[in-house]
């Protein structure tokens, strides 16, 4: 029987999808560094205004911003791997999912970070299981709870091999930041790109 993870078979897949829209993935992450910094960079206090309400204020904007924009991404990168062109009605789209994004992306941290507190193999091993929630959530269309247990349930019994391909994942995170930083602009879309594959090969029957 065929392993539904196979590591060669997700790189090839993500490095494809990748190249069919490299431009556009590549420009969308730029777009949203470039805004994400330029929301630090003019967070000046307005006038009669405390640092302190200011910084909370610029904080929680931030947060919902860099939420959006993962949801988005997501879900442009689904569209990649699907042979269409990504667009930028998804980040609309999925502006209906961020309040329910962000509460179980609070919910994973905790039960994680729990695992990690008691040794740190079992918070590895809860990070594996639960890891696709936010594709299930952008992919399947799933609740906050909901995509937690569609997570839990693919990935049973695929542990050690997603545990490898996470160490591929930070190889070529790493490599992207030695390569002058500027390979980071392909390691980011490749690294979510095989997030997406792994996730697509779990739901997918064997045949």
């Amino acid at each position: 029987m065929k392993e539904k993870i196979n590591y060669l078979d997700i790189f090839r897949a993500a490095w494809k999808g990748l190249k069919s829209q490299f431009w556009l993935l590549t420009g969308l992450l730029i777009g949203f560094i470039i805004i994400y910094s330029l929301l630090f960079i003019f967070a000046i206090p307005a006038k009669g205004v405390s640092f302190g309400i200011s910084s909370i204020i610029i904080c929680i904007l931030s947060s919902f911003l860099l939420c959006l924009f993962q949801l988005g991404y997501l879900k442009n990168c689904f569209q990649t791997l699907d042979g269409e062109e990504p667009q930028f009605s998804s980040y609309g789209q999925m502006s209906r999912k961020l309040i329910s994004y962000i509460a179980a992306s609070l919910l994973f941290m905790v039960i994680t970070s729990i695992g990690f507190v008691l040794l740190v193999i079992p918070g590895i091993y809860l990070l594996l299981r639960l890891q696709f929630f936010f594709a299930s959530m952008v992919d399947e269309n799933t609740g906050i709870i909901g995509s937690l247990k569609r997570s839990w349930e693919i990935t049973k019994g695929q542990s050690i091999r997603l545990f490898v391909v996470m160490l591929i994942m930070i190889l070529i995170s790493f490599a992207g930041q030695i390569a002058l930083f500027v390979g980071i602009f392909v390691a980011v879309p490749l690294i979510i790109l095989m997030y997406g594959v792994a996730f697509r090969r779990l739901t997918t029957p064997m045949a």
